[in-house]
């Protein structure tokens, strides 16, 4: 069977995209894709419910830092979404 290259939800040097060529979904580099991307999408959902409420009375240097993680967290979730649509898979 093959699989199309899996997009891989870290980033490699210089932070280009990193895939994963294999026709094993459930290897070990697989599983460790899938427990990141489930660690990635947890904390960010975390993030966004302390942001939440956080917001109507930060400091504004807690502002800058909060809108520096959300924006990470949202570059975590656009990679795990991307990944999953090139695979024809949903979120859990």
């Amino acid at each position: 069977m093959n699989l199309p290259p899996r997009l891989l939800p870290w980033a490699g040097a210089e932070g280009k995209p990193c895939y994963l060529i294999t026709d094993d979904h459930d290897g070990p580099l697989s599983r460790l894709a899938d427990a990141t991307e489930s660690v990635q999408l947890g904390m960010g959902g975390q993030l966004l419910e302390h942001a939440r409420e956080m917001l109507p009375d930060a400091p504004p240097g807690e502002l800058k830092f909060l809108a520096e993680c959300l924006a990470q967290a949202l570059d975590d979730a656009l990679r795990v979404a991307a990944s999953r649509g090139r695979r024809g898979e949903h979120s859990d």
